[in-house]
């Protein structure tokens, strides 16, 4: 994985954060790769001949892009922490995720672009389960 200032701006935070900071970092980094994969999916399918049929894809995508640009720059603050919120979030971004996931999946042997957002979406999944787990 390239490196990110993720983790150097946690380390950078002058007061305790309540999360692991490894896990709070690899889910930042998962958000913003799911919402650039998400935004560039959405993109490529506007471009296909066949983007009628891709309605559904464009909708999730663009659904799922904002949902994690919006958990990572919650996660991102630290000041005033609320884990109700996180939670909330989390939980929403995990189910974005599965769907979008879903549907690029069910396109992926069709177009390479619906593969890799699927496996970003999967990896995100992933990275906001991993981080809910910690959350009390």
């Amino acid at each position: 994985m390239l490196s990110t200032t993720t983790m150097p701006m946690l380390k950078t935070y002058p007061k305790s954060i309540n999360l692991d900071r490894a896990k709070l970092a690899a889910a930042i980094d998962a958000l913003n790769d799911c919402a650039q994969a998400c935004t560039a999916c959405a993109d490529a399918c506007l471009s296909e001949d066949m983007v009628a049929e891709l309605t559904k894809c464009v909708r999730t995508n663009l659904d799922c892009a904002d949902i994690c640009t919006t958990t990572a720059r919650v996660l991102s603050r630290h000041t005033g922490y609320d884990a109700n919120i996180s939670r909330t979030l989390l939980e929403a971004c995990a189910t974005a995720c599965k769907s979008c996931g879903d549907e690029c999946a069910g396109h992926a042997d069709k177009h390479e672009h619906c593969r890799i957002c699927a496996d970003a979406c999967r990896a995100c999944e992933q990275a906001c389960r991993d981080l809910l787990a910690t959350i009390s």
